[in-house]
């Protein structure tokens, strides 16, 4: 089932962020919930993380934000891959 799960607008859901969805089933049903605009902005805020703590932490962050019923991450401009149509 978790092999499937898709993941944002522009990028590629990496492993370990499905390792740290997968361990909640509330944060994966929202993650298959949410748009791919909004998967993708958790993902490049995760992906933009410098050292492994923080991508870490932000992995952990975005499983108890989905957890708690949030739709995009917590003090994030967005994703600066994105054009501004939205693709």
């Amino acid at each position: 089932m978790t092999e499937g799960l898709p993941g944002g607008a522009v990028h590629e859901l990496p492993d370990d962020l499905r390792d740290g969805l997968t361990v909640s089933p509330t944060a994966l049903a929202a993650w298959q919930s949410i748009t791919p605009l909004a998967r993708n902005e958790f993902i490049c805020w995760v992906e933009d993380a410098k050292q492994a703590k923080t991508r870490e932490r932000r992995i952990r962050r975005t499983r108890e934000e989905l957890e708690e019923g949030m739709r995009r991450p917590c003090c994030w401009p967005g994703c600066k891959h994105r054009e501004r149509n939205g693709k």
